[in-house]
């Protein structure tokens, strides 16, 4: 793709938009997000009507939930990278956009989420969730593997049971539960806590994450839904109990973690509800977003992507005797898929972040100034599905990072709140996981087609991510 103009030529606009009246311009704005246009649109219409890719406007939930709406919203592959230099934006307490969900939610505490890196606690929390992550590198294929076996055996029951349509996400949820606990602690969770824990941490994430979704409610109810969860936050106190459950269940199985915790001076009842809310929120959170996105792009893809997969994936495999770090990296097609659908969905859509001085942002044809305490919002699937970085951004093109010239794209896709080039460290916001969520989804692809050659899905759209149901499987003719 061309070059973007250099900054000396690019023009100094003013940023257009606004915010309308207090209270009733954020009130229509939210209207519109979640009613009226819906998000996509409530974005691509603005892109229209002021001819940028910068513009202001009022982000959900609004009064009286948040105190201020009124941020710079960034959609192209260019302006959205200031997000992630930290030395110019703030991060503190804006995970969830304008608006923070109750402490009670999580302990009491701030958890290094909702920390900036410029905050010491930050840095000595990120630090330690990265040495415990490297500390189990060698847990992660076997135990991710011994998880999809028991998803796949349930899969396929459900499959001969009913011999129609199964849908995928609860069978999916409750594997991600299974993992991320066995992996995070030193125990296996119980079967009672392996059957309600994907529940109580659906609950626990609705709840703090209601104001920023809509149920999907016919639109006579709008009103109703708009004064229930967009209004009020909703209270900690309905949620409690399975909160404290999965916190009780994770600090008796824990003491690995929550001893290195203390010998980096942070007590055991602060590291283990950050511990629960990287287990829930960023683990969980993501996983149950994450893998029917994959099966969503994947499946709808055809015969001829799953055929070139399967053939990849079996000969590397058997190839290397197994499947191991070195086969996987030799799978060039399973790698681009996988960063094709983190590029053309990405789990966490939205990113937020305060500018601490005032900056200049660069969109492809204009300089824009934002000043210093302005917020500022990327809204993911606009900027990595820029057309002035991607060829065809709508579609799904499996190889699409395949060779040298895909490669050099990576530096465009954004999941993990930084580019895919870069890697995390203690003194940024990039996702901790970063490498572990890539290398699973390409294990769960990869387990697919071992065991299939082909399959077929319906799929729906939920408030939180898609819902994908498996329409028909095709036994693999050849294993490895």
């Amino acid at each position: 793709m061309a070059s973007p103009t250099s900054s000396s030529e690019l023009p100094l606009k003013s940023i257009p938009g606004g915010y309308g009246f207090p209270f009733l311009g954020a009130i229509k704005d939210r209207y519109d997000y979640f009613y009226f246009q819906g998000k996509d649109e409530f974005f691509r219409s603005r892109v229209a009507k002021y001819r940028s890719t910068v513009f202001r406007a009022n982000m959900p939930p609004g009064p009286f939930i948040s105190s201020d709406s009124r941020v710079v919203v960034l959609l192209d592959a260019l302006t959205f990278q200031i997000l992630f230099d930290t030395s110019k934006v703030e991060k503190r307490n804006l995970l969830d956009g304008t608006y923070m969900p109750s402490l009670s939610f999580t302990g009491d505490i701030r958890t290094c989420a909702y920390l900036d890196p410029s905050e010491t606690e930050h840095s000595v929390l990120k630090k330690l969730f990265l040495c415990f992550l490297a500390s189990r590198h060698d847990r992660f294929i076997p135990l991710f593997r011994s998880s999809l076996s028991e998803m796949f055996i349930k899969l396929e029951d459900k499959i001969a049971e009913k011999n129609k349509v199964v849908d995928f996400n609860p069978i999916s949820d409750s594997m991600s539960f299974d993992f991320i606990f066995r992996l995070l602690s030193d125990g296996t969770p119980d079967s009672k806590l392996a059957a309600d824990g994907p529940g109580m941490f659906d609950k626990w994430l609705a709840f703090q994450l209601a104001p920023l979704a809509s149920i999907g409610l016919p639109k006579i109810f709008s009103i109703l839904e708009d004064l229930v969860i967009h209004t009020m936050p909703l209270p900690f106190f309905l949620v409690k109990s399975g909160y404290m459950k999965l916190y009780n269940a994770f600090y008796s199985c824990s003491d690995s973690f929550l001893a290195e915790a203390e010998k980096q001076g942070i007590n055991r009842e602060k590291a283990c509800h950050n511990l629960v809310f990287l287990a829930g929120f960023n683990a969980y959170g993501g996983m149950k977003v994450l893998f029917p996105i994959l099966l969503k792009w994947v499946g709808t893809a055809g015969e001829e992507l799953h055929r070139n997969l399967a053939d990849e994936i079996r000969a590397a495999v058997k190839e290397e005797g197994g499947l191991t770090f070195s086969a996987i990296e030799k799978m060039s097609l399973l790698k681009s898929v996988v960063y094709e659908a983190l590029r053309i969905e990405p789990p966490v859509p939205f990113q937020y972040a305060k500018a601490k001085e005032d900056i200049v942002v660069q969109s492809h044809d204009s300089a824009f100034k934002i000043k210093k305490g302005e917020i500022i919002f990327g809204y993911q699937p606009f900027a990595t599905k820029d057309g002035k970085v991607f060829e065809n951004p709508e579609k799904f093109i499996g190889d699409r990072f395949v060779g040298e010239e895909g490669e050099k794209l990576l530096k465009y896709v954004y999941w993990s709140n930084g580019r895919e080039t870069e890697e995390p460290t203690p003194e940024d916001k990039m996702c901790p996981g970063k490498n572990l969520v890539v290398l699973m989804a390409r294990v769960i692809v990869v387990e697919f087609f071992l065991r299939y050659d082909t399959f077929s899905v319906e799929v729906n759209d939920l408030p939180l991510g898609p819902s994908v149901k498996i329409t028909s499987v095709t036994k693999a003719a050849v294993t490895v």
